[in-house]
Order: C-alpha cells, then sequence, then structure tokens
C-alpha cells in the first residue's frame, strides 16, 4: 500500500448497478468519492460502471484492487435478490459470507429480522465494517476495498468513516486561469508549450459558451504548490504574449 507522502495514491471506483447502465438512474456518487478522496490525497484514476452480475463485478474488483491503492464500490448492497455486491466481492476474494453479529444487533434493535433484511448483514469474512452515520446497516471492508451504499446520502455519510483509514500521498492543489473571448484554437499553442515545461502537472482546457460570452478555464493540477504558482504565471504571460488579453486567475 502506498504511503509516501510524496507518491501519487491511487483509487478505483466501481459503480454498480443495472439502474445505472440502463440511464434509469444518474449517478452523481463519483463526483462526491472524487472530492472526498482529493482531498486525503487519493486521486481517482479509473471508473468503471458494470451490471448486477457477479462475475462481472467479481472480475472488474480483482484487476481494479490489484493495479490501484484503493477501491471504492457504490450500489448492491440492499435487501433485495438483485442486491449481489456482498457476494460478489466475497467470490473475488475467495472467501465465505457471514452474518455480522452487530449488525445483526442493530438492525433487530429497530426491524423484525426477516430474510430480506438479515441479508443486509452479511459480510465476507476477514472484513470489517463502514460506519452508517445515516439510516440503515454499514458498509464493509476487506483489503483495500471499501464497499459504500448506492444511495448518495448514506454513500456520502458512509465516506466519513473512510477518511481516516486511508494513507495518502501529497494533496493535489488546483488553479483556474480564465479565457474569455478567445478559442482554443489560439489557446492551444501557449498551453502546449507551458504543459511541456511541466510534465509533472496537468494542465486542461475546458470551453465554456453562453449567449453573452465564450472562453475557456485552463485548469492546472499539481503537487507541488510552488510549482502551481509559477505556473499559472507562466501561463497568464505565455497568453498574453500570445495576443491574448482578456486572460486571469479565477476561483475554482
Amino acid at each position: 500500500m502506498a504511503s509516501d507522502q510524496g507518491a501519487r495514491v491511487t483509487a478505483a471506483v466501481l459503480i454498480i448497478g443495472d439502474e445505472i447502465l440502463s440511464g434509469r438512474t444518474q449517478d452523481t456518487n463519483l463526483r462526491d468519492i472524487a472530492r472526498y478522496l482529493g482531498v486525503h490525497g487519493v486521486d481517482v484514476a479509473e471508473v468503471r460502471i458494470v451490471p448486477d452480475v457477479i462475475d462481472e463485478i467479481a472480475t472488474a474488483l480483482n484487476h481494479l484492487r490489484g493495479r490501484y491503492d484503493y477501491v471504492v464500490t457504490t450500489g448492491g448492497i440492499g435487501p433485495t435478490h438483485d442486491d449481489i455486491t456482498a457476494d460478489a466481492v466475497a467470490f473475488a476474494f475467495g472467501v465465505e459470507l457471514y452474518e455480522h453479529p452487530d449488525i445483526l444487533k442493530m438492525m433487530q434493535a429497530k426491524y423484525e429480522l426477516t430474510p430480506a433484511r438479515r441479508r443486509m448483514a452479511r459480510i465476507p469474512t476477514g472484513g470489517g465494517l463502514v460506519q452508517n452515520p445515516v439510516n440503515g446497516p454499514p458498509g464493509f471492508t476487506i483489503g483495500n476495498v471499501f464497499v459504500l451504499a448506492g444511495v448518495p446520502q448514506i454513500m456520502r455519510g458512509m465516506l466519513e468513516d473512510v477518511g481516516h483509514r486511508l494513507k495518502g500521498g501529497a494533496v493535489t492543489v488546483s488553479r483556474t486561469v480564465r479565457v474569455l473571448g478567445s478559442g482554443e484554437g489560439v489557446i492551444a499553442a501557449p498551453l502546449e508549450a507551458v504543459a511541456k515545461a511541466h510534465p509533472g502537472m496537468s494542465l486542461g482546457s475546458y470551453p465554456f459558451f453562453s449567449p453573452e460570452s465564450f472562453g475557456s478555464n485552463l485548469v492546472l493540477r499539481g503537487r507541488d504548490p510552488d510549482e502551481v504558482e509559477a505556473t499559472v504565471g507562466e501561463l497568464i504571460a505565455a497568453l498574453q504574449a500570445a495576443g491574448i488579453a482578456n486572460v486571469a486567475e479565477v476561483e475554482g
């Protein structure tokens, strides 16, 4: 597990559910996970969406957990027949599921323990709990994998029990330079020149259009705050030297 504060620490997000793939439900969890992990010095490097099929979930999970420092999954830990994430994670790790006594005790205090509800008490052997401060049973963790709910409000609550377990790297610093009234064709050359001079940083152009104006937000991201600061100045100077006058750093 990576823990060097100067190194890049990475994560993958595995979004599970037929409803996401069909378009019936719009995923918002990725945004919240990426922002949360970024604050802890962990970069989301890959995202996959898989259907409610055990083999496909397990295959994707085994690939991702071997490639990245962490994997966060969302979805498929409810009480219905298609909530098979726990089964798939256990299959991926080659272990059995068992009913966690703490989950059973918590649910007994609130509900009648129907067979459907007991499904939510199952976690893989060797796993631990991810607390749920919002509603319902907890998620779980095993190895470098965190298994969270798909409901956004519940997922965000579970994330709060993930951060303290992460061995993050240097936090990425992000700055934005906005160019008004010039298209990407004009911006491209000076942006590329500055990007090549700083290969350890990420420089991207994100155009915008409205009835009143157009332009691009140029986003600079890096782990060395001093280099990011200096590069903002270099980029503004390069753009101005190319004849682009309406350029300035903005918040966000």
